[in-house]
């Protein structure tokens, strides 16, 4: 596994592209892409994504003309700036937390882990996760590679390929970044993101939960549905956060959450926000209802950077505003407490950051617990919710931090449990609460960007590991954003396992990759057996569970679209539910979602591909990207 390139000290000049209307007829349409729009001027390399591109210099935008083209993260996924002070979410310097140039607030780039480079069209970024230790060490989840060319003459047809790459380069100057985002899980409505135990839905059999809601289709060729222009920004602006419920399809816009006619894309309502959102929970309850934080005002001359203070509720079934409110605690002196993050677990909403963190009453908005001062230099950094509550607890000073994962009654936030993460682990993000697994780059030994080095297995009820599988960087693929708690995305969690795609590798064809999907027992840390092949040219990774199988999303090569897949958890056969056209203005816009700054949506034969960044216009490069586009079958 390479390692990314490093960010640039500064965010592009010029941000990442100009919203613009849909063209007419959509993507597809029979006339030719506009100039400049999707499509480089020569055809993609053969060998699909992932050709022999070079990124971009530092600092450069990345693959212009592409739709969806990844973002700066302006917030979660970087190392803040400044040591936490001691005392349970004791106050931090002006510095840290939304509202100030130095820390991750939206509409700022920050330096640091994630930050989107231009890495080659549909090449993951390199990351390692999920390997057990030695057992897991002899496990081979693909052939070995070769030396030289692995083994293959690199002929001549090869020879053009890589001229044709070149080319691409030279002229259009950048390419596309990969990775993934999660998925909603429909069979439990309080899990909307990858990275999360499977539904409770379906019958035990040998350990695997039987049957999933999504069904073989008769024919699973898929069409555009709908797509929504950008936002117009004059800075780079986080708009994470996308839900699907019974009647609509709910995104963050600018200042708004919006929901949306799920077939036809036509705005049903909007709930305006005092300002723009920081924060949005992966979680929703059974019934709809989940969890912002926003700004408190709108940027001014004055204050570029509202603080990040305001905690909102949201019927997401009839588009309002349930309450929202800010705090103040003991922690934060006459200032409302900031919060980087947030969650939803039942009828109860957790808030965290570098302050410490709250708990509200879902319906009424009501205090749970609110940060306090702390004796012991500790504070709840973050939650990860879903099916259970836990809180990643930051101990110690800023140079030498103590980790504490607690799993937390939610009626009081009191720890059920506790379990020390070992020395040497600066940030921990939750993969799942029930069961309880938790990552974590242990002495920053992952080096690859991953924010991964081992996941951690822990008994919930005594606050004892089961176990640690480390994570080799060069066979195993995930990433979890190094300063947020629930941020992991390229895993599933189900059926007392963990599910991780490998790396990228040279497939059995002459040119391209391909990867799979392979599983561990998290009682034991041991390899399954578990295998589940992308196919010659394809990669994939799971993005969310549905019963015991795993839904899946296949990477397309440069002249195929994408695919949804169901792997069957008992016997890891693979179904597919959805195949994408494969006329090149709609890959094109379907590829350039790379999923480390897009959330993938997928549920009953339609997927949504949503930006969770945007950022002011870049000129006609960037004309035709979008803030969503939607797929349906039949």
């Amino acid at each position: 596994m390479t390692q990314p390139p490093q960010p640039p000290n500064d965010p592009p000049q010029g941000g990442f592209g100009a919203p613009q209307d849909p063209p007419p007829g959509g993507f597809g349409a029979p006339t030719p892409p506009p100039a400049g729009g999707f499509g480089a001027p020569t055809p993609p390399p053969a060998g699909g994504f992932g050709a022999p591109t070079p990124p971009p210099a530092a600092g450069q935008p990345t693959q212009p003309a592409q739709p969806g083209v990844p973002q700066p993260p302006a917030g979660y996924g970087y190392p803040q700036t400044g040591a936490p002070q001691q005392g349970y979410g004791y106050p931090q310097p002006q510095q840290q937390g939304y509202g100030y140039p130095q820390a991750p607030v939206p509409g700022q780039p920050q330096q640091g882990y994630g930050f989107p480079q231009g890495m080659p069209p549909g090449q993951p970024p390199q990351q390692g996760y999920g390997y057990p230790t030695t057992p897991m060490q002899q496990q081979q989840p693909y052939p070995p590679q070769q030396d030289g060319n692995g083994g293959k003459k690199f002929t001549t047809q090869m020879q053009i390929i890589v001229a044709a790459a070149v080319a691409v380069v030279l002229i259009v100057g950048g390419g596309v970044w990969y990775a993934a985002s999660g998925d909603d899980d429909k069979t439990d409505k309080t899990s909307q993101a990858g990275g999360t135990t499977g539904g409770k839905g379906g019958t035990e059999k040998g350990g695997v939960l039987g049957g999933g809601k999504e069904k073989a289709p008769d024919d699973p060729k898929s069409k555009v549905a709908f797509q929504l222009p950008l936002p117009k920004v004059t800075d780079v602006t986080r708009v994470d956060g996308s839900w699907l419920t019974d009647k609509a399809y709910v995104k963050t816009g600018l200042n708004e959450i919006v929901g949306y006619d799920p077939v036809k894309g036509t705005k049903l309502w909007s709930i305006p926000l005092a300002g723009q959102l920081c924060a949005a929970s992966r979680h929703m309850s059974k019934d709809y209802k989940t969890a912002i934080a926003f700004q408190e005002s709108k940027p001014t001359k004055q204050t570029k950077y509202p603080p990040c203070n305001q905690v909102g509720a949201l019927d997401l079934n009839t588009g309002k505003m349930l309450w929202s409110k800010s705090i103040t605690a003991a922690t934060s002196g006459d200032a409302a407490v900031r919060f980087d993050e947030i969650t939803v677990s039942g009828d109860v909403v957790a808030a965290g950051g570098t302050e410490g963190g709250a708990g509200f009453d879902l319906k009424t908005g009501a205090e749970r617990w609110k940060p306090r001062a702390s004796t012991d230099g500790c504070y709840d950094r973050g939650y990860g919710g879903g099916e259970a509550l836990v809180a990643v607890r930051t101990c110690g000073s800023y140079d030498d931090p103590q980790l504490v994962i607690q799993p937390l009654n939610p009626a009081d936030g009191a720890p059920i449990s506790s379990y020390k993460m070992p020395p040497g682990v600066d940030y921990a993000s939750v993969v799942s609460t029930k069961p309880l697994v938790v990552a974590a780059d242990v002495g920053d030994t992952a080096g690859d960007g991953s924010g991964i080095s081992d996941f951690f297995s822990i008994d919930t009820s005594t606050g004892k590991l089961l176990t640690r599988i480390a994570a080799d960087a060069e066979k195993y693929a995930a990433r979890c954003a190094s300063t947020k708690v629930e941020s992991c995305s390229q895993l599933a969690v189900g059926n007392n396992r963990i599910y991780v795609p490998t790396e990228d590798h040279e497939g059995t064809g002459e040119y391209g990759d391909t990867n799979e999907i392979v599983s561990f027992d998290l009682k034991t840390g041991k390899p399954t057996g578990d295998r589940a092949d992308a196919g010659d040219r394809y990669t994939m990774f799971p993005i969310r569970m549905d019963g015991g199988n795993i839904i899946a999303y296949r990477v397309p090569p440069y002249d195929k679209g994408g695919q949804v897949v169901s792997i069957d958890g008992g016997t890891f056969k693979q179904t597919v539910l959805m195949e994408n056209p494969s006329d090149e203005s709609i890959r094109d816009a379907e590829t350039s979602f790379t999923p480390d700054y897009s959330e993938f949506r997928y549920d009953n034969g339609r997927l949504y591909l949503s930006s969770t960044m945007v950022s002011k216009p870049h000129g006609s490069l960037d004309e035709d990207r979008r803030l969503v586009v939607a797929f349906s079958r039949g």
